[in-house]
């Protein structure tokens, strides 16, 4: 049985007006806002720099903890820098910088490399609190929401690009119909995002078979991708693609994965 809210994207988009409708200056291209890094790794933050800026994003900021500022500096000429703990992560003072960077911006993503510190897991809480724009997180970042998925889940305007193993945890703390499991079909995945994105808000982004599924009120959308390392480079294109076209987040996010 064909389920009517499953698209499957193959190598034309399905949907075309995304893409002939892209901004043509970079002055009407977007801004957006880039989170990240942390004295334990920084590649998230450039990797979510260069895929954002080959998207097409206008102008792409990048704040990190100021613990890696003399490393970083050469490599990410305009970053700024915010507040860091003693073991290299964002404070809780960081708050203001994380606020103002997103404020400017169309967009926020928070690319990942953050850490573990307990510290950065409240400023973060706090953060998608007091931020109300357009709001990606990926990566290790997802980890700080997993026993607390509401924050994020039920959360307006929140794009969530993560694991399978991330999303089973996701699920295990939101009461949904089907438990996600590492071994399930294509079929019972498709099926398990549908329920789960007709309750709650958030766009949900995720892998498996070879497939990246998107999933957005109750409709799903699958692509073609073998790439093993997707996550950062995924939420970095889908951010630039959403902030283009913020009334249609399932469309356009569907669409930057082939473009």
């Amino acid at each position: 049985m064909e389920h009517t809210y499953w698209l499957k994207q193959g190598s034309e988009p399905l949907f075309p007006d995304i893409l002939w409708s892209r901004p043509e200056s970079k002055s009407t291209s977007g801004k957006l806002a880039i989170i990240g890094g942390s004295s334990h790794g920084f590649g998230a933050p450039g990797i979510a720099y260069n895929a954002s800026s080959l998207a097409g994003a206008g102008t792409v900021s990048v704040v990190m903890p100021d613990a890696i500022k003399k490393i970083v500096k050469g490599l990410l000429p305009t970053a700024e820098f915010a507040p860091s703990t003693p073991s290299g992560s964002f404070a809780r003072q960081a708050l203001d910088s994380l606020l103002t960077a997103s404020n400017w911006g169309d967009c926020a993503l928070v690319a990942g490399d953050v850490g573990r510190n307990s510290e950065t897991a409240v400023l973060f809480e706090a953060y998608v609190q007091k931020y109300s724009g357009l709001l990606t997180i990926t990566q290790d970042a997802v980890d700080f929401f997993k026993e607390t998925p509401k924050d994020i889940v039920d959360r307006p305007n929140t794009l969530i690009v993560l694991s399978l193993s991330q999303l089973q945890k996701l699920f295990m703390f939101t009461p949904t119909i089907t438990p996600i499991i590492l071994s399930m079909s294509v079929v019972q995945l498709v099926q398990a995002l549908h329920e789960y994105t007709k309750e709650h808000r958030a766009v949900i982004i995720t892998k498996h078979a070879d497939l990246i599924f998107v999933a957005s009120g109750g409709e799903v959308s699958t692509t073609k991708d073998d790439r093993k390392i997707w996550r950062v480079e995924t939420a970095g294109r889908a951010s630039v693609f959403w902030l283009q076209n913020p009334t249609k987040p399932f469309e356009s996010v569907t669409t930057a994965l082939i473009s």
